[in-house]
């Protein structure tokens, strides 16, 4: 199960925001609200999308992922004054500190300055805190934009009618949409930027490392070495070592210390799996070992790491 895989079978994916924007006239909405991973397709007119300074166009169609928890904006021109401040849990106010919200909403999932304007866009909001949810968006840059022509067109639109419905379903459904766009857009910038991927997103396009990344993904329990994953994927040690360095920037074994690792953090937050479980799961002998391995990567032991968990919920 690759990290994108992961993030959707999750269960704070399955709580996305998703809304339906319809802004008219000059217009900027400051958002700060920390999220690690937002979808932001464009509908109708244009809009800007301006992030560490630098400002990205978005026309009809185009989709743009925007990964956080830095702030960005979305305004009518990078020029024009903040309207809207979107802060974490996404709590709205104006830039005076008034809150918009009832002046604002229009409907199921309707939100913006007009009921009907010119400039109309989906904005849906992974607010995981997951750990796995880092792995993913660090496959990608501050802000990646897939141009219309490389987006399903009835996707979005099937998008746009589940978000604003009342029907039955109409969350779930929601939900899963924006999964399957978030797939789809990551998979069409993936193509259209080879030379710029990172990460586990980088070596999916190398058919050895894949091959190493679909082992580690499945079966992190297992006790691999770079002798055994070689083995599996009939290739040489060095062979191994040095295509998966290339693509991936860092060794097979060191990937797999990680992605154990980071799977044992999202573990911990549910306070039934005792710490024995999580290590057997991630390929661990003892409770020791795992800990041991932890504190390393970490800085505090699993023990630690759950009541801190504990005390933020």
């Amino acid at each position: 199960m690759d990290p994108l895989t992961h993030l959707l079978d999750g269960p704070r994916a399955r709580r996305a925001f998703t809304l339906r924007v319809v802004m008219s006239g000059s217009w900027s909405i400051d958002v700060q609200d920390k999220a690690p991973l937002t979808v932001v397709a464009m509908m109708t007119g244009h809009a800007w999308l301006t992030a560490d300074g630098k400002n990205h166009e978005l026309s009809p169609g185009d989709v743009a992922l925007v990964r956080g928890p830095n702030p960005y904006s979305l305004s009518d021109d990078p020029s024009s004054s903040t309207d809207v401040i979107i802060h974490p849990g996404q709590i709205c106010t104006s830039a005076t500190g008034k809150d918009p919200v009832l002046d604002m909403s229009h409907g199921i999932r309707r939100w913006g300055n007009a009921a009907n304007g010119e400039n109309t866009m989906l904005v849906g909001t992974y607010e995981s805190d997951a750990e796995v949810t880092a792995a993913v968006t660090q496959g990608l840059p501050r802000v990646a934009v897939v141009p219309a022509e490389h987006v399903s067109v009835d996707l979005v639109m099937l998008l746009e009618h589940e978000i604003t419905t009342d029907a039955p379903g109409h969350g779930s459904a929601a939900d899963r949409l924006l999964d399957v766009l978030l797939v789809h857009t990551v998979r069409a910038w993936a193509q259209l930027h080879p030379d710029t991927r990172r990460g586990w997103l980088a070596g999916s396009a190398d058919p050895v490392s894949s091959g190493a990344l679909e082992l580690f993904h499945s079966r992190p329990e297992t006790g691999w070495t770079l002798a055994s994953v070689a083995q599996s994927l009939n290739i040489s040690r060095a062979t191994l070592a040095s295509r998966f360095r290339s693509a991936v920037g860092e060794p097979p074994i060191s990937y797999l210390t990680n992605w154990r690792m980071l799977l044992a953090s999202e573990m911990l937050a549910d306070p039934k799996v005792t710490t024995a479980t999580i290590a057997t799961a991630v390929g661990y002998a003892s409770p020791f070992a795992f800990s041991t391995a932890f504190k390393r990567r970490y800085g505090i032991s699993p023990t630690e790491c759950r009541d801190r968990n504990y005390r933020a919920n």
